[in-house]
């Protein structure tokens, strides 16, 4: 499948269930290899993944609803929960930090490319999963809970979450999205 087409499929996926036609072993691979190929500035490898899956997954989303007190409604924390797994998406902030004194010219631009490889590691992330006819969604519960989830899944203190994608069965497709006037969007210059 061309990268085009790959992309054209990936949707934000909020009716999900439990039931992945994909073996566990099988989405953790092909994260993995993701993972590896993700390109980032100074090749930095600075993206952390924590992949949660079963019981930790329904337990992750508990200590979410829980930790909102109730500011998010118990359905929307119901829809992550009912997926099979939570893909929990982060950066290594020493990482950064010693590339930030390596390289102090450019050190204020360290953080946001950290970012920008997680964000293209996001995406590299959900057209897999749904090219393994997994459907997922991106979420930012992020800072609120980044307490919770470290200390719940044992991760370090210096990384930083930076989003939570809950994946599972597809329930149901989306409904179709519009197609936009992309030329308001982009520029041609010759």
């Amino acid at each position: 499948m061309s990268i085009t087409k790959s992309l054209e499929k990936r949707r934000t996926y909020y009716n999900i269930d439990k039931n992945i036609p994909v073996l566990e072993k099988e989405i953790e691979e092909k994260i993995k290899e993701v993972t590896e190929l993700v390109p980032d500035a100074f090749n930095m490898k600075s993206a952390r993944v924590v992949i949660v899956f079963g019981e930790k997954h329904d337990l992750l989303w508990d200590e979410i609803y829980e930790v909102y007190g109730g500011k998010v409604s118990r359905e929307k924390i119901d829809s992550f929960k009912a997926g099979a797994g939570t893909v929990l998406f982060l950066y290594d902030e020493e990482t950064v930090k010693g590339l930030q004194e390596k390289f102090s010219a450019y050190a204020d631009n360290f953080p946001v490319w950290a970012n920008q490889a997680n964000g293209m590691l996001q995406l590299a992330v959900w057209t897999v999963l749904r090219e393994l006819k997994v459907g997922a969604s991106l979420q930012h519960y992020n800072p609120v809970i980044d307490d919770k989830v470290k200390d719940l899944f044992n991760i370090p203190s210096q990384y930083r979450l930076v989003a939570q994608m809950p994946f599972g069965g597809i329930v149901s497709e989306p409904e179709e999205k519009d197609k936009e006037d992309i030329d308001q969007r982009v520029k041609i210059v010759r």
